[in-house]
């Protein structure tokens, strides 16, 4: 992997991070990923060591819940900004195609020409339809940045919603329209995670390729089963769950004399 023209080795430590980073970087130097989501992603990857870079017990959960809804959804909508085209297109694509989810770009800091590109990248991994870049026609009720700027055709009429890194904000008015809302999140603690639904606690390079092999697993199950899976489900349990395994986990940490976090 080459950054800035310097080799990062695969037998680096921090390999995998760097590599996210760098998607990040080609993103922002291509105009679709703003500077503030490089902040954003830097608050996530400080949650995700503690979390101990994984995907654990508790996310897994919550993936099943999470595909189980869209599975079981009328109109299921996937929404990507620009950190989320960044880092994970192709599997938005996929998990969209195995799911029949629509897909639509939804940006706070939003420009035109970042929401065309966000769908370029899109288009480039598959993607026959992005809605939300010349039709971004509609608004959500008591929602005042531009991400209240939505497809008729998507968001606004959608019953589920997958909003990975995600503000809360948007999350709570998607909330009160009585939308489901599923969001990836590394912090539990996040307005986010406390608001939607279904939350997983999970880096979103981990979490969306585990979604679509559930995803593909679970179209072959009953629409009864998959309603029990999500009538179980309880989204507060799961964060408690992320919360104690974070503090237990710095707890051993702390006993063990070697704390290395690179």
């Amino acid at each position: 992997m080459m950054a800035d023209n310097v080799e990062i080795p695969p037998t680096h430590p921090r390999y995998k991070s760097l590599v996210i980073r760098e998607k990040l970087v080609e993103g922002f130097r291509a105009g679709y990923v703003v500077p503030q989501g490089l902040i954003a992603h830097g608050r996530g990857e400080c949650f995700d060591y503690l979390i101990g870079e994984r995907t654990a017990s508790f996310a897994r959960k919550a993936i099943d819940a999470a595909v189980a809804a869209l599975l079981l959804a009328r109109h299921p909508v996937i929404s990507v900004n620009g950190n989320v085209a960044a880092l994970a297109a192709c599997e938005v694509v996929e998990l969209a195609d195995v799911t029949g989810a629509r897909i639509e770009v939804n940006l706070f800091y939003r420009t035109e020409d970042r929401a065309r590109k966000i769908a370029e990248v899109l288009m480039k991994c598959g993607a026959r339809e992005v809605l939300g870049v010349d039709d971004a026609t509609a608004t959500i009720p008591e929602l005042y940045s531009e991400r209240r700027r939505v497809s008729p055709k998507g968001i606004l009429v959608a019953d589920v919603v997958l909003v990975p890194l995600e503000d809360g904000d948007r999350t709570e008015a998607l909330r009160k329209m009585g939308k489901t809302v599923i969001a990836i999140d590394l912090n539990p603690l996040s307005r986010t995670a406390k608001a939607a639904n279904i939350t997983i606690v999970d880096n979103i390079v981990r979490a969306l390729p585990l979604m679509i092999e559930r995803a593909k697993e679970m179209k072959e199950m009953s629409r009864e089963y998959l309603k029990k899976i999500l009538s179980s489900y309880d989204n507060d349990v799961i964060l408690k769950e992320a919360i104690r395994h974070i503090a237990e986990r710095l707890m051993k940490l702390s006993k063990c004399g070697r704390i290395v976090l690179y």
